[in-house]
Formats: structure tokens, sequence, C-alpha cells
């Protein structure tokens, strides 16, 4: 199964270009080099089976390759009562993996936005965070990428986002500081137009914790 050739999207619209992708006995060979490099023996008994379950791991971990959001907010239901004003989807966990270390990236997501057409299944909002986070990411990249494809997907009246997350390439390495967040934000549409509506939200995600 691993001699199929199968190739992988390099860049975004017409700078897509199209690169080999490297065999499950490549991906491996590769976790035994990195073992040696940093001084280990990765033929001992600990090890010896590691360069497998990473390869199995990995493939778990960064899965978001192989979904399409735009999938996924592919169906919206339109009998909802005439109800149209805000609706929030609010602590959506996710972890995620730097991508200029590949160190976890552990946090929350906060979406909220105005229905223009109908609603979308409220998992449907939480399968999108998982998506892109399941992705080598930047965090800014990442709420730009949920912000883009629920605009363009739902054509919403107004969208908001919020993702709070701690990094751990800053809290294992560098300048190792432990349990800092950082905040990024995403809004169009009323949430954009209208600084009371961005009140409003952050009361929202703010305002009824315990």
């Amino acid at each position: 199964m691993d001699a199929v050739v199968t190739t992988l999207p390099v860049g975004k619209g017409s700078d897509v270009k199209h690169r080999r992708r490297p065999s499950r006995e490549e991906a491996e060979a590769a976790v035994r080099t990195l073992i040696e490099w940093v001084g280990d023996d990765p033929d001992r008994e600990g090890l010896v089976d590691t360069p497998r379950r990473m390869a199995k791991a990995w493939e778990d971990l960064f899965r978001g390759y192989g979904q399409s959001a735009e999938k996924e907010l592919g169906t919206v239901f339109e009998e909802v009562g005439g109800y149209g004003d805000i609706v929030l989807v609010r602590d959506i966990p996710f972890f995620s993996h730097c991508e200029h270390h590949i160190v976890p990236i552990m946090g929350r997501a906060h979406i909220a936005y105005y229905p223009r057409e109908g609603v979308v299944g409220l998992s449907k909002l939480a399968k999108v965070v998982d998506i892109f986070a399941r992705r080598l990411q930047t965090q800014e990249n990442m709420t730009a990428e949920i912000s883009n494809v629920i605009e363009e997907t739902l054509r919403p009246r107004g969208l908001a986002v919020l993702v709070e997350a701690e990094h751990m390439c800053m809290s294992m390495r560098g300048v190792q500081k432990q349990g800092v967040s950082t905040v990024t934000t995403g809004f169009t549409g009323l949430f954009k137009d209208d600084a009371t509506e961005q009140v409003r939200f952050m009361t929202m995600v703010r305002g009824f914790r315990s």
C-alpha cells in the first residue's frame, strides 16, 4: 500500500504545485534518523517501534489535510422559526502544532454569526475548527482560515471568531514562559461595522463564565 505514489499540493490558488508524497517507509526512516540525531539508539527496546507509532500518530494529528471545511458547512437548515439573532458556539477546545517548531498549541475557539438564510449544524463549526487545527499552523493563519471559510460558505450577516491559545514553543523552549495566552480575532459584516456588536460578542464569550 505504501508503494502507491501520491502527490501533495503546495501553495494556494494559481500558485499550487504538486510534489511527491513520501512513503510510510520513508517517513519511518526519517524518524529513526531524528532519534539517532538527538543521541539515542532507535534499535533499543523502548524505541524500536517508535517510528511506526509516530507515523501512525501523525496521520491522526494532521488528518485535517485530508478533510474539507467547505463540505462540513454544506448543509444549511432554513426551518428555524424565523430566528435571526446571534448564534454563538463557545469554548471549542482544540490542539494544533506550530509550523515553526512542530510543538503543540492548546486552546479554545469561539464562533458567533448572524444567520442570513438559515443555520448550520452546531457541531459543524466545531468540526471546522478541528480541520484547520489538525494542520501545521500559526494561530493567526488558523483564525483567518476559519473566518474565511465560514464567511464564503454561509455568507452570514456578521461573523465573529476569537481564538485563544497557549503555545508550547513559547512555554517549553525559547523564553520558556508558561501560562501565556495569545488571542486572535476575525470580524465580518455586522461585527466588523458595529463596535457594539463586538462588545456583545465579547460579553457573551466572557460574561457567563463561573
